[in-house]
């Protein structure tokens, strides 16, 4: 879905999405749910917990860059981007995502929360 918006932002040079927003990564729903309360504090803890927390961050941002030459007429860079350094910080945060449900307990209160987030990327 979300690769979906940003293409269509380098497409057509326009979207309903703002930049800085974006870049936060605690906007979204999987961002909410990361700094929300439904993870307890043993797992936030946990180096893959942080790992995540700064591979979002990062995917955050270049989002925000690609968007910024989309809608700001450089459709060239933001394909550019688009296709190179987002791409392989979405495969790389996708990764992390799913080697650390193949680590949580599926009996954990996270685990439900965590499944549903993971399946809509």
């Amino acid at each position: 879905m979300w690769k979906l918006r940003l293409y269509s932002a380098i497409s057509t040079g326009t979207t309903d999405a703002n930049v800085e927003t974006v870049k936060c990564d605690d906007k979204c729903e999987f961002g909410k749910w990361l700094y929300g309360n439904e993870i307890d504090s043993g797992t936030k803890q946990g180096s893959h917990y942080e790992g995540i927390r700064r591979l979002h961050a990062e995917f955050h941002k270049c989002a925000a860059e690609v968007l910024g030459h989309a809608v700001g007429g450089k459709k060239d860079d933001a394909l550019h981007m688009f296709s190179g350094e987002f791409s392989n910080r979405s495969n790389t945060l996708v990764r992390a995502l799913t080697k650390w449900k193949h680590e949580l307990t599926p009996d954990l209160p996270v685990w439900n929360d965590f499944q549903k987030l993971l399946n809509a990327l």
